[in-house]
Parts: structure tokens; sequence; C-alpha cells
């Protein structure tokens, strides 16, 4: 029988994970002849050989292909033989549009640790060892194909010994576009002292220095997790007064010792992507005080570079590893501008000559329910494709909301999310956001033609979007784009029925909503039925001062002139909680709002937790922290008509209060009652409209023991429940449920 030729195109994640080598190898194995190489697209391939030898390739193709590639599909043709026996790996080739995906950034791989770790290997301690299976991706690449050229890596040239390697079919950095080693590839360089750099920062981060580390994707901020005073003093620095500081654990043992880790967070913990996972805080941690004030929960993080394992290995502690940047600001990854900005706050700089293309932060990711649940998706996760679960006729681009600021490209099926970039409140993140859209429809040929966006007139995003004038605008409501994220994102179109709980979102009648219980799919919705609306006096003040929905709901109660709860003594000035009150019951300055997260602000104020926010949610995570876990209780809260009164709730509140009930019991019931009633709701008006699906989105449930008790519920009401699990829940999926919410749109309009 004859020789058999086939030409293959090979979509997915198949540039800068050593498929193109695992190809060479496979045909090597089955002795096939042709070529393989990377285009604009993907990778394209041709073999021939015996037929049976053919018929093995293809099955084997994606079956056995390397750990970092992801198949989309495999679309082959049959082509006449040419007679050719021996097969090549041929230079890379771009003749149209860019479409190839581009992998993130990976964890360094045990082979590469292991050289790291040798003293008789050439890259012995050489912070920037890396192979065909790990290293930087994402954060280096300018442009596709996936070449060398068309990354970061551009400017080293190759020795002899790193060339023989990119060549040698059989070694492992066979094609790796970032090899390199001591001798030709990238330096570290200490600012600020002198002498070995690591060596250094070593001996300082042991003596309580705060060090800027320049990373994969931008500068951390690194010092003893178990000092008291460096943490302060990074606190006092950095002007992040309370929220929590991540830390970076040597390996799972140290982790262990910190936090508990189930079987499901270990394995997050030790994935490719080494996000930071947040876990239950461990009885006699070795961790200052001041890394989480008053949670019961710790982020941690593996090392994920060389240079953080040369780091851990050498300062023998774990270390706090925070974000490099001063509070609200993007993270520094430009080393001027890291000088520049983080100049009055580390005290040593240790940075490299490989610059960064694109700055992206740690995500950040829990365990609920015995899975992962996304709060922040970044490094090591994008820029991953997703399936948008519809198809998009045009390519769109949908920008998001204001907080957690991300946006999202999409075509056909394919959904880009961008990466975490931050609070649109300033020039600097809005800055940032502009570059990380025109980077992306760059890098992915993305041309858009229609532009989704938030129906809030005063965010950012909506203005950047609405300025695109050479884009068909498409505006989505906030929480309509919480429902259809999550839906798209399990691959359904609806409908279902959907609590959406957050701080606020613009809603259809110009009022601020935020406790929503929505019907619909992907194409629109209706709004059932909301929580019991309560003023929100002084507006955008009462997110940052809890006291205020505290005094508020207090009058919405019908207490009309309420007196300052004992927990609040001293800590709020009488007169202005009389002014505070004028406003709730007048109207005036006060507008209302059914909003889930101030009501929580409330409940932790009325308990004497928090009077005021110094980071987004600091109350609601202390009232989550407080619960006390074996509490049976649950408050009522009655449904009246298609709301919920939540009056019911804040009154039983108070009455506990007042009773001497500790505040671990009232959270608890708070939490249980909440949670009962929200999924009550839900069965209810599933039940009207004949729905068996039920969405839990929106900011609030991130709040695990919310979310479990509801979910719990619902399930034993026989729903089935859907929450974010790819993407967050809170606003860094809206720019994804904007995007599915367009295409469906326009694909419903073309239709015949």
């Amino acid at each position: 029988m004859g020789a058999r030729r086939v030409r293959a195109r090979v979509d997915g994640v198949v540039q800068g994970v050593g498929f193109r080598p695992y190809v060479h190898r496979l045909t090597h194995e089955l002795g096939l002849g042709g070529f393989v190489r990377n285009d604009e697209h993907g990778v394209v391939l041709e073999i021939e050989g015996a037929p049976e030898a053919v018929t093995r390739f293809l099955e084997r193709l994606p079956r056995d292909a390397p750990p970092l590639a992801y198949i989309e599909r495999v679309v082959g043709e049959e082509i006449a033989p040419r007679g050719e026996t021996r097969f090549a790996i041929e230079i890379s080739q771009a003749a149209g549009a860019a479409r190839a995906q581009v992998a993130a950034d990976v964890a360094t791989c045990a082979d590469c640790l292991h050289e790291l770790r040798d003293p008789e290997d050439r890259r012995h301690r050489y912070a920037f060892v890396n192979c065909t299976n790990c290293g930087p991706r994402f954060t280096i690449v300018r442009g596709v194909p996936y070449d060398r050229s068309h990354t970061t890596m551009a400017g080293f040239t190759m020795c002899q010994a790193c060339r023989t390697e990119y060549e040698d079919p059989l070694d492992r950095r066979f094609h790796a576009q970032p090899n390199a080693c001591p001798a030709c590839g990238p330096q570290l360089r200490l600012v600020g002292a002198s002498g070995d750099p690591l060596a250094v920062v070593a001996g300082a981060l042991r003596e309580g220095a705060i060090v800027a580390v320049k990373g994969l994707g931008g500068f951390h901020l690194a010092c003893r997790a178990d000092d008291e005073a460096a943490v302060a003093a990074l606190r006092a620095r950095k002007h992040r007064e309370d929220k929590p500081f991540a830390l970076m654990a040597a390996d799972l043992d140290a982790a262990r010792a910190l936090v508990d880790l189930g079987t499901e967070a270990a394995a997050l913990l030790a994935a490719p992507a080494r996000p930071i996972v947040l876990a239950q805080r461990r009885p006699g941690a070795a961790v200052a005080a001041a890394v989480a004030p008053a949670a019961r929960e710790l982020g941690v993080m593996l090392p994920y570079s060389p240079l953080h394992h040369l780091l851990l290995d050498d300062a023998g502690t774990t270390l706090v590893m925070t974000s490099g940047n001063v509070s609200d600001e993007p993270i520094a990854y430009r080393d001027e501008d890291a000088l520049d900005r983080l100049g009055a706050i580390a005290d040593l700089f240790l940075l490299h000559d490989r610059p960064i293309r694109t700055r992206t932060d740690d995500s950040v990711l829990r365990v609920v329910r015995g899975r992962p649940q996304v709060l922040r998706r970044s490094r090591g996760y994008v820029p991953a494709a997703l399936d948008l679960g519809v198809d998009a006729p045009v390519a769109v681009l949908a920008c998001g909301a204001e907080l957690k600021s991300t946006f999202c490209l999409a075509r056909g099926r394919r959904a880009w999310v961008g990466h975490h970039i931050g609070d649109l409140r300033n020039e600097a993140t809005l800055r940032s956001f502009t570059e990380g859209v025109d980077h992306f429809e760059g890098l992915f040929a993305v041309t858009p033609q229609v532009v989704a966006h938030d129906l809030h007139p005063d965010y950012l995003s909506t203005r950047y979007a609405l300025e695109r004038d050479e884009l068909a605008p498409v505006g989505v409501q906030h929480h309509h784009a919480h429902l259809a994220a999550c839906l798209a994102e399990h691959g359904e179109a609806g409908p279902a029925v959907g609590a959406i709980f957050d701080g606020a979102g613009w809603g259809l009648d110009g009022t601020s909503w935020g406790g929503e219980l929505l019907a619909g799919d992907l194409c629109g919705f209706e709004r059932v039925g909301h929580l019991w609306p309560a003023p929100l006096p002084g507006g955008d003040r009462a997110a940052r001062e809890p006291w205020r929905m505290a005094c508020a709901w207090l009058v919405a109660a019908g207490d009309r002139e309420p007196a300052l709860p004992r927990p609040l003594a001293g800590r709020v000035d009488p007169s202005r909680w009389r002014a505070v009150a004028s406003m709730a019951r007048g109207g005036l300055a006060a507008p209302p709002t059914t909003s889930a997260g101030r009501l929580f602000d409330a409940v932790a104020a009325l308990c004497g937790l928090r009077a005021e926010n110094r980071y987004e949610g600091q109350a609601a995570i202390d009232l989550e922290a407080a619960a006390w876990r074996d509490e049976g209780g649950a408050y009522e809260l009655p449904r009246a008509g298609a709301d919920l009164d939540v009056r019911v709730l804040v009154r039983a509140v108070c009455d506990d209060l007042a009773a001497g009930v500790p505040v671990g019991a009232v959270s608890a019931r708070f939490h249980a009652g909440l949670g009962r009633a929200v999924a009550a709701w839900l069965a209810w008006a599933a039940g009207e409209r004949g729905i068996g699906t039920a969405v839990l989105s929106g900011g609030v449930f991130q709040n695990a023991l919310l979310l479990e008790t509801t979910a719990a519920e619902l399930a034993r009401l026989g729903l089935r429940v859907r929450i974010p699990e790819a993407l967050p829940p809170n606003d860094g999926g809206i720019a994804y449920g904007q995007a599915a919410v367009a295409a469906a749109r326009l694909e419903r309009a073309l239709a015949p």
C-alpha cells in the first residue's frame, strides 16, 4: 500500500508550550516525514508515511499533547504524497491576521527547579532558568507567531550552548523561546546596596528590610511575614491600613503551617498557574498580626519563578509578597516607574534586565463547595480564551464596570478576558486599561465593530466605550451582566432566576440597585424583586462609612429618631449621627438603594465591628469572620410581595444585640437567615416561571458563608445552582457578561 499524506491545522493554545517539538518527536517515533510550523492562526503541519502510522499519529496528537497545550480542534485533509521521509520544524510564517492563542505564564517546572539547585549544573542558581514546559509567556509576548523575535527576549542572543539545546529535537529546550543561561541571558541588578544581589536581599529580608522585587508581571514588595515591625512599616509606607497582604511560602509544608489546606486547595496552590489561595488561618501561625488584621483567612501562594524560589530558599522564612504599588494605583512593572513610585516604600530594589511587556497581578482563588472559585483572574490564567457560550456575529469589545476592572474581546465563540487592572478611578488605571485593550486587539487580531458598556454614565469605562465612536454601542445593565456572565461561563443561554447581590449598580430606573432577584437569559431580563430599599445617606460616603447605613436602616425599620447604638459610642459623633438620621428621614442627599453590600455594612456597624471601611467590603469581611460556625439559629426574613423585607431582619439583629447576644451568634444568625430566605425567594420565583436553574453572583457572593448556605438550601429545594467559577463573581466578570449579552442580542437580531 502506498504512502498517505495529511495536512492538518491545530487550533488552541499550541504556541509556546512545546507543541512543535512534541510533533517532531511523535513523527520520529512513528517514522513519518513532513513539517510543522507556527503561523498566525496556531500550528499547521503535514505528515507523510505508512497509512497505519499516519492514523496512529492523528489519534495520539491530541491525546498525548504537552501538559501546557490546550487543543480546541484538529482539522485535517488528505493531500497528495510527495515522497517525503524526513520531518522538519520550519520557520514560522505570518501571512495574515494573527489569530493564534497565547499561553499564560507558567510556574517553574520540576526539571528546571532541579537544575536551579544542582551545583554541578551550568544554570545553578540562575534566576531565569526556564524550558518548553515553564517560564514566562504572556508577560513577555509582543506579538504572534510566538517566536523569540516577538518577545522581550529578542534583545538577548543565545550562546552556543543554549543554541545547541534550542536546535536539538531531543532536548526539552527545543524551540523554547525564552531559553537563556548566565552567559547570555537576563541578569539581576541591585539598587540601594552593593554585593551579590541575592545574598544581599536575603540578608536584608531576614533583618526586617522591605524589598521591591521585579517578578514576571510586575513588582512585589516583600518583607518577613513574621516581623511585626517590618509588616507595620510596609503598611504605613504603602498607605494600606488594613487590607490583608499576600504571603509566599517556600512549599506546601510551609503553607500548611500557616493555613488549613484541603486536597482541592493544595492542588490549586501547586498548580502551574500558582495563584494566591485563600484558606483558613491555622491557630498559632507564625505570621505578624498586621499581615491580615481581624481576618480568618490568609492568602498564600507558592514560588512561581526561579527568582522567587531562590529568595525563599535564601531568606529561610515565609515572606509577605504584595503588589508593588501605592494604594489604588496599578502595580509598577517598568524599572524607572518602580524606582520613582516605590522609592519611598522599599529599602532595596532587586531588578533584572528582561523587560515586562504586560503588567499582570497575581490571581486570587479559594475553594468553595469543593470547587475552585476565582476572585481575581490574572497571572497564570490570562490570556487563555473562554468559550462565550454564544456566537458573536461580529467582533465585540466589552469595557466592564468600574471596580475590579477588566475588559473582554470576543469573536465567534471565543472570548479573551483581560488581566485584572483595578478600580478605574484615576488616570493611571484608565491608561493601563486602554493599553491593555490596544495590546489584546493587536495580539489576537480582533477589530471590534460593537462596544458593550455599563449603563452608569459616570464610569470611566462607559466614557471610554462611548468615545470609541467608530463602534456601535450596546448598553448592558450591571446586574444582567452578572447573570449573563455566570450563564455563559457554564455554556447556558438561560432562562434562569438569579440573586445578584453587590454594592451598587445603575438600575433601569436610575436608582442604585444591589440586592436583585432577576429572571432572564443572555438577551434580556426581568427585575422580579429586590431587597427592601433603604436610604443611602451621603451617596458614596455611605460605602466608606458603614455607620451611616446602620443609621439609615434603623430609620427604614421604623425608628425615626434612632439613638446612637452602644457599640458605636465614642466612634461616631452624636451630632453627625443625628444629621444622618435627618437625611435618611427626609431623603435629602439620601437616594434609595437596594444594595446587599450596604446591608452587610449596616449589620457590621450595628455589631460594632466596623464604623469605617478602609477598603471595599471590609465591614462585610469582618462580619463573616465574626460568625460562629456552630450557631444553629437563623433570623426570619419574610417576603413582602416580590421583595424581601429586610426591616424584619434588622429589628431582630438590634433586639439580640440589646439582649446581650454575642456578636458571633448575631452574625451567624444573620448569614443563615439571609441565605435561607434568598434560596426560598429564588425557588418561589423559579416555580412561578417554570424555571429550574438559579444563579448566585455579584461581589457579595464572595462571602463563602453566605454562598455555601444559600447554595445548599437551593439544592435542597431542587434547583440547579450555578455560581461563577472560571471568572470572579465580583465586577471582574462584568465585561465577559456584557460581551455575552451583546453577542446574544446581535445573533437574535440577525436571525431569519
